[in-house]
């Protein structure tokens, strides 16, 4: 009997897949330690390669605008590289310039430490036990280190001169190293600067390489993503190119901008070396979260040391409260956009690894770094859970995240997130592209028997109140804003705008036919199940915000019993809704138990099944003797306007017909 090796259980009771994926993990974590210690044990290596990886993303932008005025390449990429290092070298002899005439300096400001010290101590009335105890340290510290006494007539170790009986006096030694030649000052003078410049000339090489070979790169990482979808790829890793040339260009902009600001304020102040704490103020701000802590903590205890007073120390910290949360909260937001992309756990994370890795220099590339492995990881198909690990966008689609709200009985939060959506996008394209595709997952678990009724009652249920919740949402007036929750904006990221959805009209009084001028002149019925209840509750929303009164009925009011106590005063149209179209028999007789109940009223069949085509359902509509059919709530929307306003449809039918040839 042969057995099969996929399903044959080890000794310890576990299938041949399941030792295999464990197997492949335990691959992957040993491939990731690799990978770090190579990092580590690599960084001479690795942090020129990152340094130019970066700067040729800056340098990008630059070069382009030298090709587009007819500059030959070469030389535009060596013109940019030198021009960008010019500057770095001038920045860091300013630097350093500053920081030796800081030192030299600092002698001064003792005195000034010590009258405040003395001043502090002068505001605490008498002597503490603190301060007792540390004076009693300090004498038990002298005792300590005072050197032993010499026993007269007892040989030490010492040479000694004198008579035998006379007092010991130490013979002083002089050791004389003799003058260093000129080969041994030359090399002691260069030792310190040979790594920093052979550093330097590396990043200089790989930036100059990298620029000028930057189309073969962009091929072979094609080729390591898969070029099953060649266009995808190049068009994508294009894109990725100049999102990134572009974000880290204004970070470099914005960041270049708040060490001037601050260089000028501390200049103003009076707080010493200025240029010194505005270079470094504009580099650590490269710091997510703490940079700029760090970068104000300098100047901070610099003005306790050199104002007699406080007055300084004052004007320095308003000086950093109110810079970076202007630059921080006002003007990154408008030139960046939403985010970098990263989740604050990320940056957080990034940064303790790379400066683990790497030291400061690591402290500094964490963002960037990271920025590029996730736009990486959203753009290959390969690397994708990195985005999925370190990006801001959620982990679950919003189709997903809709179900998991409603599943877990929290419309309230749904309804918050939809209100942030609806600043952007409108309220069919929310229910299309989001909410009836979240009941389209609710579906697939009713069918693989995991989503009982009662949980599906609760989810109706829920539905409910996050349609009630969202009728108070004035859809107009969110239109005109931004949306700044990280969620409803991965959401807007998402799911583009579609023309269809934004030229459906919101009917006014006077735009109503007659024959709708009732008080519900649209009834939405379930078709089958209690999530086609759902999906009636949110098709009725839909039709009254668009000017269309409408009422919803259950799955129940199809029944023989059931059917003849319908209420049916002013209905002019009905929407049967169906999220399947599993039973055409059960559409078919429900259609005609309608008809008999309301012979003039329009019924439209609302299949909104996935991947239904056009064929499938008109071949629906005929079989079930509908009147019309829709297969999304756009189009049942558009028909109900249609049916409600002909004049007002004709007319933005015609419009949006001249906009498109136009």
């Amino acid at each position: 009997m042969q057995i099969d090796p996929v399903l044959t259980p080890d000794r310890g009771g576990r299938s041949m897949d399941e030792v295999i994926g464990l197997l492949s993990i335990v691959a992957r974590a040993i491939l990731a330690g690799m990978i770090i210690a190579t990092l580590y044990y690599g960084r001479d290596i690795f942090v020129p390669i990152a340094l130019a990886i970066l700067l040729s993303f800056v340098l990008a932008p630059p070069v382009r605008l030298l090709q587009s005025i007819h500059v030959p390449r070469s030389f535009a990429v060596v013109g940019a590289v030198l021009l960008a290092f010019a500057c770095i070298f001038a920045l860091g002899s300013l630097f350093a310039a500053q920081l030796t005439d800081l030192a030299g300096d600092l002698p001064k400001y003792q005195t000034t430490m010590r009258e405040k010290i003395q001043s502090l101590r002068s505001t605490t009335a008498g002597r503490g036990t603190l301060e007792r105890a540390s004076d009693m340290l300090k004498d038990l510290s002298k005792e300590l280190d005072k050197p032993n006494a010499v026993v007269p007539g007892r040989s030490s170790g010492a040479l000694v001169a004198g008579p035998k009986d006379g007092p010991v006096t130490p013979v002083p030694v002089e050791v004389r190293q003799p003058d260093p030649s000129a080969l041994e000052s030359l090399r002691t003078l260069l030792s310190p600067l040979v790594h920093p410049l052979a550093t330097t000339g590396i990043i200089i090489i790989f930036v100059i390489f990298i620029m000028l070979q930057r189309e073969d790169l962009r091929n072979r990482l094609i080729r390591l993503a898969g070029t099953h979808d060649l266009q995808r790829t190049t068009a994508a890793l294009d894109d990725a190119a100049a999102r990134l040339s572009r974000l880290f260009l204004t970070q470099l902009a914005v960041n270049g901008a708040f060490g001037l600001v601050i260089g000028l304020g501390l200049w103003a102040i009076g707080i010493p070396s200025p240029v010194l704490w505005g270079i470094l103020a504009g580099v650590l701000r490269f710091v997510p979260y703490v940079g700029a802590v760090i970068a104000a903590a300098f100047p901070l205890i610099l003005a306790v040391a050199v104002d007699p007073g406080w007055s300084l120390l004052a004007w320095t910290a308003a000086l950093f409260l109110i810079v970076e949360p202007i630059v921080g909260h006002v003007i990154e937001p408008l030139v960046y956009g939403r985010s970098t992309g990263l989740s604050p756990v990320a940056v957080v994370v990034a940064a303790t690894f790379w400066t683990a890795l790497w030291g400061p220099i690591g402290l500094v590339l964490a963002t960037p770094l990271t920025v590029c492995l996730v736009v990486l990881g959203r753009h290959a198909e390969k690397l994708q859970f990195l985005d999925v690990m370190f990006g801001d966008r959620p982990a679950l689609s919003p189709p997903e995240i809709f179900y998991q709200r409603m599943l877990a009985g929290d419309p309230t939060e749904a309804a918050e997130k939809a209100e942030q959506f609806l600043k952007e996008r409108s309220l069919l394209s929310y229910y299309e592209e989001v909410a009836v595709k979240g009941l389209h997952l609710a579906r697939s678990d009713v069918e693989r028997g995991v989503l009982n009724d009662t949980r599906q009652i609760k989810m109706r249920d829920a539905v409910q109140e996050f349609v009630v919740d969202l009728a108070d949402v004035d859809e107009a007036a969110e239109d005109t804003e931004q949306t700044t929750d990280a969620e409803a904006s991965s959401v807007v990221d998402d799911i583009s705008e579609k023309a269809s959805a934004e030229r459906v009209r919101v009917l006014k009084p006077a735009d109503i036919a007659p024959a709708w001028a009732g008080e519900h002149p649209l009834l939405c019925i379930a078709g089958r199940t209690i999530l086609d209840e759902a999906a009636s509750l949110m098709m009725a929303h839909l039709a009254t915000e668009h000017g269309i009164a409408a009422r919803t009925e259950p799955a129940d009011a199809l029944g023989v019993a059931n059917v003849v106590r319908l209420e049916t005063g002013g209905v002019a149209a009905v929407c049967l809704i169906y999220l399947d179209k599993a039973v055409p028999s059960h559409m078919r007789y429900a259609i005609k138990r309608l008809r008999r109940r309301m012979p003039k009223a329009k019924i439209i069949l609302c299949c909104w099944a996935e991947g239904l085509q056009p064929e499938a359902l008109e071949q629906l509509r005929s079989d079930a003797k509908a009147d019309l059919a829709a297969s999304s709530p756009g189009e049942a929307l558009k028909l109900c306007v249609r049916g409600a306003a002909p004049e007002a449809a004709d007319a933005l039918a015609s419009a949006g017909q001249n906009a498109a040839a136009g």
